[in-house]
C-alpha cells in the first residue's frame, strides 16, 4: 500500500492509499468522521483485480482543513472530480459508505458514462432518525475533546462500534487520531466540520434533509450503471423500506443485506460485506 497527496477542488489536496495499481480502478470513499484505512480489511480481497484506492474526505484524516469549512455535497463531488482526473481515472467502480456513498451517488448522477459500477453502503436517499439521533450523540462525545493516548480513545469508539473487534478499533484509534502541541491526541476531523453536522434547530435540519432526500432520489433515477445496495441487517439509518425502493428504481440494481451488522457494516462484519462486495464486483472477473 502506498499513500499519496492528490490536488482536489478549492485549492486543498487529498490523502489516497493506493493497495494496486492495475485494473479498472476501484475507489471507496467512507463515511462521516471515519478515514480511508477503515477499508483496510476489506481492499485487498479486490486488489488483485482492481486498482484499489481510498480516499480521505476533505476535513477527514490526513486530507486538508477547509479554511473556510465548505464540505456541502458539491464541493466533496468536485473533489472526486479533482481527485480522479489527477488520478487518471476514467472509468471507475466507486464504493461509499453513508456520507461517502451519498457523494458517490451525486458524482455517479452526474458522471453516469464514467461509472461501470456503484456500491452504496447502508446509505441512501433517506435516512432513518433513529440512526441520524445515535449518531450525532456518538460525534458529541468526541467534540473538542483531548485523550491522554490512542488506548484511551479506543474506549470511546468501542461504545460507537459495540460489535467491531479489538484490533479493529485499535487500528481506527491509529489512524484517527493526530498528536497535538501539548503532547495529547485528538481527533483528525475538522471541528469546524463536527459542528456543521450537529443538529442545531429540528426544523431547519428536518427541512435541509427533506431537500437533500428529494436531491437524492432524483439522483438516483439517473444512475444507469450496475448498482449494489448493502444494508446492515441491524442498521438505523438505512431502513428496510428504503433500501427496498432503492433496489426497484435501479436498472441493474441489486440488495445485499449483511447480518450481524448495523450502520457501519464494513467495521461490524468485514467478512460479511467482503462477501458481498467480491460477489458483485467479482462476478465476471
Amino acid at each position: 500500500m502506498r499513500s499519496l497527496r492528490v490536488p482536489a477542488a478549492d485549492g486543498i489536496a487529498l490523502h489516497v492509499l493506493e493497495w494496486s495499481r492495475e485494473g479498472v480502478p476501484m475507489l471507496f470513499v467512507h463515511g462521516f468522521g471515519n478515514e480511508a484505512h477503515v477499508w483496510d480489511d476489506v481492499a485487498p480481497s479486490v486488489a488483485p483485480y482492481y486498482r484499489t484506492l481510498a480516499v480521505d474526505l476533505r476535513g477527514h484524516g490526513d486530507s486538508d482543513r477547509h479554511p473556510d469549512a465548505r464540505y456541502d455535497y458539491d464541493a466533496h463531488v468536485e473533489d472526486l472530480e479533482a481527485v480522479t482526473a489527477g488520478l487518471g481515472c476514467e472509468r471507475l467502480v466507486l464504493v461509499g459508505h453513508s456520507l461517502g456513498g451519498r457523494v458517490a451517488l451525486l458524482f455517479a448522477a452526474r458522471h453516469p458514462d464514467r461509472l461501470a459500477g456503484l456500491v452504496l453502503v447502508d446509505c441512501g436517499p433517506e435516512l432513518d432518525p433513529r440512526g441520524v439521533v445515535r449518531i450525532q450523540i456518538d460525534s458529541g462525545r468526541e467534540a473538542e475533546v483531548r485523550f491522554a493516548s490512542p488506548r484511551e480513545y479506543v474506549g470511546v469508539l468501542a461504545r460507537a462500534y459495540p460489535a467491531a473487534r479489538p484490533e479493529t478499533l485499535t487500528r481506527m484509534a491509529e489512524h484517527g487520531l493526530r498528536r497535538e502541541a501539548d503532547g495529547r491526541w485528538a481527533s483528525k476531523l475538522d471541528p469546524a466540520f463536527r459542528r456543521l453536522a450537529a443538529p442545531g434547530d429540528p426544523e431547519q435540519a428536518r427541512a435541509r434533509e427533506a431537500t437533500s432526500a428529494r436531491t437524492l432520489w432524483e439522483a438516483l433515477e439517473r444512475v444507469t450503471c450496475p448498482t449494489l445496495v448493502v444494508r446492515g441487517a441491524a442498521s438505523d439509518v438505512l431502513a428496510p423500506q428504503t433500501a427496498d425502493r432503492m433496489e426497484e428504481m435501479l436498472p441493474q440494481g441489486r440488495l445485499a443485506v449483511v447480518p450481524q451488522a448495523g450502520h457501519s457494516v464494513m467495521v461490524d462484519n468485514p467478512e460479511g460485506f467482503r462477501d458481498a462486495l467480491t460477489g458483485f464486483v467479482l462476478a465476471d472477473a
